[in-house]
């Protein structure tokens, strides 16, 4: 079997997580929640714009997108982002098909797959030569998925996702490049400043 063939993926640009993650971040103007996963990928999300929408997950893998669903069903009228690696999902799949049962419209994901655990030493992850995430995503419910061919597309796809009538999920190939940056780490100071973005809070 020709594995590139069978995997939409390996025919998608490679792109960086920092300049997607500004693209991003750059089109938020009405106070939309943001989680990032950890390691690099909250790295990017700090450096590309913090915010007090952003929330920068520490320390356990796979819990963007069960964030992300939590604050998408307490907040309907609030458009939810949540950026995840492709290592930290594969820690959580079941979250696919509870996101995809629950189906809130406004909860847009983005995996970010270079393929390998980056930030402890760039080992392979499992289903990185074998597997294909979006494919995974639609045979768990979430139809609404597809791989970005380019950033033009990214951006396209992030654009369709707002009005969409179910969760999105978006997955992009990504360089091994580090993170940009690095967010402060400090897990009360992120969940209040976090709350008070979300209206649920007063600041400290």
């Amino acid at each position: 079997m020709n594995t590139a063939a069978s995997n939409p993926a390996r025919n998608t640009k490679i792109m960086n997580r920092f300049d997607l993650t500004s693209r991003l971040v750059a089109r938020l103007n009405h106070q939309e929640a943001v989680i990032g996963g950890i390691g690099n990928t909250n790295f990017d999300l700090w450096a590309a714009g913090h915010r007090p929408q952003n929330f920068y997950m520490l320390g356990s893998m796979g819990l963007a997108f069960p964030i992300a669903l939590g604050v998408a069903l307490a907040q309907p009228e609030r458009r939810v982002f949540a950026l995840e690696g492709d290592g930290s999902l594969l820690m959580q799949l079941g979250s696919l098909t509870t996101i995809a049962t629950l189906a809130p419209k406004n909860l847009t994901m983005v995996v970010m797959d270079n393929g390998v655990y980056q930030i402890t030493g760039a080992q392979p992850t499992p289903a990185a030569a074998v597997a294909d995430i979006v494919a995974v995503a639609i045979a768990s419910g979430l139809t609404n998925s597809s791989w970005a061919a380019d950033e033009e597309d990214f951006e396209r796809l992030i654009e369709q996702s707002l009005t969409a009538s179910g969760p999105t999920l978006i997955g992009v190939r990504i360089d091994d490049k580090p993170g940009v940056g690095a967010t402060r780490r400090d897990p009360v100071q992120i969940r209040e400043h976090f709350m008070h973005g979300l209206g649920v809070r007063e600041p400290l």
